[in-house]
């Protein structure tokens, strides 16, 4: 059964592509960071600790709320890389980032060819949204392996900050 969240509590939207959950190898790809603009930024592989918030776009207020609030958090997460995800074009991230003063995480784009949607199954497949992502959390610990992963199941919410930020914090000390 395909994974679901809904959109101001009425209107069901399925998610596309390959789901990804806790235990599982977290796909390899990229996306385009927009500081440095337009460089390719690698989301799993091993090595490192990623915290990846996945958004549907800056330009909305949970969004920016939830984009600023892990810019914040990134400062006290030693060993973790914070990467927010977003259909957003590179260049409308960077003002946005400006604006918001947002430079401690990485802030990218999957539109080029929606590799982070499809291969984390997080795009969202019809609805008014079809095509941008839902709002999804990960974390990928250095093995390359899903540790944690947090779909908020109504997009216009924000997500539970403490454990995403707790699951990251234990993957960096694992």
């Amino acid at each position: 059964m395909a994974t679901t969240v809904t959109f101001k509590n009425d209107t069901v939207c399925n998610l596309a592509g390959n789901e990804v959950n806790v235990g599982d190898k977290a796909p390899e790809v990229t996306v385009v960071n927009c500081n440095p603009m337009l460089q390719d930024e690698k989301i799993g592989g091993e090595g490192k600790v990623q915290l990846v918030v996945a958004v549907p776009s800056l330009d909305t207020g949970v969004c920016d709320a939830e984009t600023r609030r892990f810019n914040e958090e990134a400062t006290k997460l030693d060993g973790v890389e914070v990467v927010t995800v977003s259909m957003d074009l590179p260049f409308a991230a960077a003002r946005w980032c400006g604006a918001a003063g947002v430079d401690n995480i990485k802030v990218c784009s999957d539109f080029r060819n929606k590799d982070f949607g499809n291969a984390y199954g997080v795009l969202l497949a019809d609805g008014p949204l079809a095509g941008v992502l839902a709002r999804v959390i990960f974390v990928i610990g250095k093995d390359g392996k899903v540790t944690y992963k947090q779909v908020v199941p109504e997009i216009t919410q924000e997500p539970d900050y403490e454990e995403a930020i707790n699951a990251a914090k234990e993957a960096a000390n694992a």
